[in-house]
């Protein structure tokens, strides 16, 4: 699996800066992490742009997770309800590494 660490700042002056970084990881044929355990400000802008990549790459058959949310990323997520399609499910077990 593959890892890119997501920048601190999600916000909508960042996101031409998220996408370029994300862009090179389009057609990885290989399951990508994007590492969220920097992320301290979120706007909906980076989280659109964020599901829109998970989509894309689905739809050409790659797995794409984020992983070590940050509070202020899961939280972000779970006011827009993407906690699902960003696998942030359960970002109980991600962050602490068991379900109990």
């Amino acid at each position: 699996m593959s890892e890119l660490a997501l920048q601190p700042d999600l916000g909508i002056e960042r996101v031409g800066e998220l996408q370029d970084a994300l862009m090179p990881h389009l057609d990885d044929a290989e399951p990508l992490a994007l590492v969220g355990d920097q992320v301290t400000r979120v706007h909906t802008a980076g989280l659109q742009l964020l599901h829109a990549f998970v989509r894309e790459r689905a739809a050409r058959g790659g797995s794409t997770r984020v992983t070590a949310a940050s509070p202020a990323l899961t939280s972000a997520a779970r006011q827009l309800a993407l906690l699902a399609s960003l696998g942030l499910e359960s970002p109980q077990a991600d962050i602490s590494g068991d379900s109990a």
